[in-house]
């Protein structure tokens, strides 16, 4: 018997969605992997030692840093999400566990989250209403939780014309329906 499960984005959807308002794009991205990686108690240098050999960045509080492979982003302290490749990442925690061993906790996130990338000019604007993060102030590469309707994210600053979300993927659609309903009222 042929397999029977097909897996849907979070949004329920076969591929991927973009919606496009105004001068915003929103993508929704299947196609990175994410795991949460901790440092074991008294394991701190050996921990630092393997995050080096294996490539992966640990950034500061309130930043995110990408690597050749790994990219991460600080989420408290001596904790990080760390994103890869999906297609060749697909299973994001057998890849790091070997690297960290004993001195990491690592946890399987991808399918916990949904990603979108929200992209275009003004999005200060956009985001002014969203949050109470002043992102016209805020540096490249600054990542923080925050809250966008009532659900915690994660916000990922890359650029003033590009900001990653991370929200909860049952709450995707809603997620979906506050940038949308907020880019429609900025233009």
């Amino acid at each position: 018997m042929a397999n029977a499960w097909k897996s849907l984005t979070a949004l329920g959807q076969d591929t991927a969605q973009v919606v496009v308002i105004g001068p915003y794009q929103i993508s929704e991205r299947c196609d990175v992997a994410l795991a949460s990686l901790a440092v074991r108690r008294g394991q701190d240098a050996a921990f630092a030692s393997a995050a080096q050999t294996a490539g992966v960045p640990l950034p500061l509080p309130s930043s995110y840093a990408a690597g050749a492979v790994f990219s991460a982003f600080w989420v408290t302290p001596e904790m990080w999400f760390v994103e890869a490749d999906f297609a060749s990442h697909q299973d994001i925690t057998a890849h790091l566990k070997p690297a960290f061993g004993e001195t990491a906790s690592i946890t399987e996130q991808t399918d916990a989250w949904v990603r979108f990338d929200v992209a275009g000019t003004g999005l200060s604007a956009l985001f002014e209403r969203l949050t109470n993060l002043d992102l016209a102030t805020l540096p490249d590469g600054f990542a923080s939780r925050t809250v966008i309707e009532h659900l915690g994210v994660y916000l990922i600053k890359h650029s003033a014309t590009q900001v990653v979300l991370y929200g909860p993927r049952s709450s995707a659609q809603g997620l979906l329906h506050a940038l949308e309903v907020t880019a429609k009222s900025v233009i």
